[in-house]
């Protein structure tokens, strides 16, 4: 249904939500009140839709995202089904709270394990949760004692944009090989802490030269959000590209191009669980958005 509306034949990556549901409560996260709610895919509808994507555009990788994916209880049935039965990349975004366990059972199939990291030590507790800090990096350490390659996401508020380069040094030390930074955006929980917005560009801009500059322990990619020119608001697909990098599925089966849509259910896409199908369902979309090529610093 996608090829037949946009023309895309590939899509290399799917972004899968397993389930809103999290043990954190993130000051800045953009599910905001999502996170109680009871979305969430079964293993049989997670690897359905893997299959399909596999079959039907190529998808070559899945990375497994929440809420917290690790809370969900088939976790491995999915990680197992993507590398074994289809041959995927795997790769998980996780707070990385308390999984030694879960980690230990998947880490023959995982090719990338991507922890969330506001800061070092009481910047990322007040941001995150209590010993949330610790706990990262308990799992970063116990994934390269399992030679499972690990990276890092940060969000840049007004807390933390100081800790950039500190945090990118302690990462290094636990064989790291990758922090990715992302804009904050005043969605979810986030819109309750304004306080946390950066609304200056040129603080930015401090910040690229920054990374420009340093020497840096291990690569930095910044999101288009931060990149200089910033993003475009728009990338209508109509006679454009016929392969995209990625498409995300949320928990209610909503997909959309680009996580741009995230807080305002602008989705043209839907993964209709109980037939296994992808259907179009215009009315709920505004404009379909295309992620643009993200800003890597890579280390000296």
């Amino acid at each position: 249904m996608i090829a037949e509306v946009t023309g895309i034949r590939k899509i290399r990556m799917l972004y899968l939500q397993l389930l809103y549901r999290c043990n954190f409560t993130c000051l800045h996260c953009f599910h905001g009140e999502r996170l109680q709610y009871a979305d969430a895919f079964t293993a049989e509808e997670a690897t359905s839709l893997l299959t399909l994507m596999r079959d039907e555009y190529g998808t070559e990788a899945v990375t497994l995202l929440g809420g917290e994916p690790f809370v969900h209880r088939d976790l491995a049935r999915v990680v197992r089904h993507a590398k074994e039965e289809l041959g995927q990349r795997v790769e998980i975004c996780t707070n990385g709270y308390r999984i030694e366990r879960q980690l230990t059972e998947i880490a023959p199939h995982l090719d990338l394990l991507r922890v969330s990291l506001e800061g070092v030590g009481s910047t990322n507790d007040g941001i995150r949760r209590q010993g949330s800090y610790q706990s990262a990096l308990n799992a970063l350490s116990l994934a390269r004692d399992l030679g499972v390659p690990t990276g890092a996401t940060m969000t840049v508020t007004s807390r933390n944009i100081g800790e950039v380069l500190p945090l990118a040094g302690v990462l290094a030390q636990y064989a790291v090989r990758q922090l990715k930074l992302h804009r904050l955006r005043a969605v979810g929980n986030a819109a309750d802490h304004p306080e946390l917005l950066i609304t200056a560009p040129s603080v930015y801009g401090r910040l690229r030269e920054e990374l420009a500059s340093a020497d840096l322990p291990l690569e930095v990619i910044v999101d288009e959000d931060l990149s200089e020119h910033g993003a475009p608001q728009v990338c209508a697909p109509s006679g454009g590209p016929r392969e995209i990098d990625r498409v995300e599925a949320d928990p209610r089966g909503a997909l959309t191009m680009s996580c741009k849509a995230v807080g305002k259910d602008s989705h043209a896409f839907w993964y209709e669980k109980a037939v296994g199908r992808i259907v179009h369902r215009p009315s709920e979309a505004d404009e379909l958005t295309l992620p643009v090529p993200d800003v890597v610093y890579a280390r000296a």
